[in-house]
């Protein structure tokens, strides 16, 4: 079981989350053609990642995350986004949600530290996924842009 209070503070703050992420994508030349993105797109992108975690981590299959992340791979080659950009950008999803984390998450029991690290595992294993469907979705749309 994954810890609940914690999945349910990033649900909740999943707004001020992803404005944050926002700031960081429009402000980094790693990933500055995530500017090339429709700026609405990419807030309700990012707020249906945090916002919706807790599917991502315990309901949704390995199928789900394969069309959802494949898409949207496939959309930022359409827009231009390079894909080192894309996977910076992805990254940058799990680094901002960890520091999230590491500053709202008060663990005063031991059992609270072992959800916590479970939360963790659980949320690196959905990103690696994340990239690497993303990453193949921005390849075959190159590949059929090119053909």
């Amino acid at each position: 079981m994954i810890a609940q209070r914690m999945v349910r503070l990033i649900e909740t703050h999943s707004d001020q989350l992803a404005q944050g992420l926002i700031e960081k994508f429009l402000n980094s030349e790693k990933m500055s053609d995530m500017r090339k993105v429709p700026l609405p797109e990419l807030q309700q992108r990012v707020y249906e990642i945090y916002h919706n975690l807790n599917d991502w981590l315990e309901t949704k299959t390995e199928a789900d995350i394969e069309r959802w992340f494949t898409a949207v791979g496939a959309r930022r080659a359409s827009q231009g986004v390079a894909l080192s950009h894309l996977v910076c950008a992805l990254l940058a999803v799990k680094e901002h949600l960890w520091d999230f984390l590491a500053r709202e998450a008060m663990l005063d029991r031991p059992l609270e530290v072992y959800q916590e690290i479970e939360l963790l595992r659980l949320v690196d294993q959905f990103f690696d996924r994340a990239v690497y469907y993303a990453a193949r979705g921005h390849e075959q749309a190159k590949r059929a842009m090119a053909a």
